[in-house]
């Protein structure tokens, strides 16, 4: 429900906020794992824009689809840090892809979309997906190399966590690979789907989405009012929130699986 709250919400009443004091434009960071949502993050994302799209027609708004920043607090890297400062190996899926960009890339994007994108522009970095799009283990062993270690694999994650010491002390690194298994995790990430309208020779390395005037009001009303009843109960269940979910896209395709990579990474 936090999540809720955050993404949907409190962006939709900022934006209200914001014309209030005079503010002749909203900017608004959505996410790459909005196109074609397959987790609730993603899918709360996608709804966001839903909402800017209603409120575009009282004041222009821009918006970014960006990548995995690098070194952000609570990204792949960033959890990688702590692993080490733990002493602990590193442990990621194999088979999942992801684009990542650095945090100076990132703002850039921001300012692009902020200043030059035009009311419900969608600005996205024009990223290759055979250079850009990386596996997490990829990464894991590049960013081993980068500080001096030469990753080891191993068959499990005990394993991994009893060679630590060992490994270290001849400037090696476990680490553990495995296949995902985890609730809504894409194969790879995507920034827009074959239903937008993309412009990708306006910028040398960013793409716009051209987004037209349309939403649903009666379904914005039906979602706020869901929830504000299930606030009031005090109460909701997991399932609960990703039917009403798939109310509002019809092909979010959500997949429960009980795990969580953030728990395994």
């Amino acid at each position: 429900m936090r999540m809720i709250d955050t993404n949907i919400f409190n962006t939709d009443s900022t934006m209200i906020m914001a014309k209030e004091c005079g503010a002749k434009k909203y900017f608004c960071v959505s996410t790459d794992k909005a196109a074609n949502p397959v987790n609730m993050m993603g899918a709360s994302k996608r709804i966001m824009e839903f909402y800017l799209n209603r409120r575009s027609v009282e004041m222009p708004v821009s918006t970014a689809r960006f990548a995995n920043v690098a070194f952000s607090d609570g990204s792949l890297l960033y959890g990688f840090n702590r692993r080490l400062d733990k002493g602990q190996p590193l442990s990621a899926p194999n088979d999942v892809r992801r684009y990542f960009v650095t945090p100076k890339e990132a703002g850039e994007l921001c300012l692009m979309s902020c200043l030059l994108g035009e009311n419900r522009d969608l600005f996205f970095p024009k990223l290759d997906h055979d250079l850009n799009l990386v596996t997490f283990s990829s990464i894991a062993e590049k960013y081993l190399m980068n500080l001096g270690y030469e990753p080891v694999q191993c068959a499990t994650e005990d394993e991994a966590r009893a060679r630590v010491g060992e490994l270290k002390a001849h400037h090696k690194y476990p680490v553990y690979f495995f296949k995902s298994d985890t609730t809504g995790e894409k194969d790879f990430e995507e920034f827009f789907t074959e239903n937008e309208t993309v412009v990708m020779d306006k910028f040398d390395s960013l793409g716009v989405i051209k987004n037209e005037l349309i939403y649903d009001e009666q379904l914005l009303q039906h979602f706020t009012l869901t929830i504000e009843n299930m606030k009031k109960k005090g109460e909701w269940s997991r399932g609960e929130l990703i039917d009403l979910f798939n109310e509002m896209i019809p092909n979010f395709n959500h997949k429960e699986t009980g795990k969580f990579l953030d728990s395994r990474m």
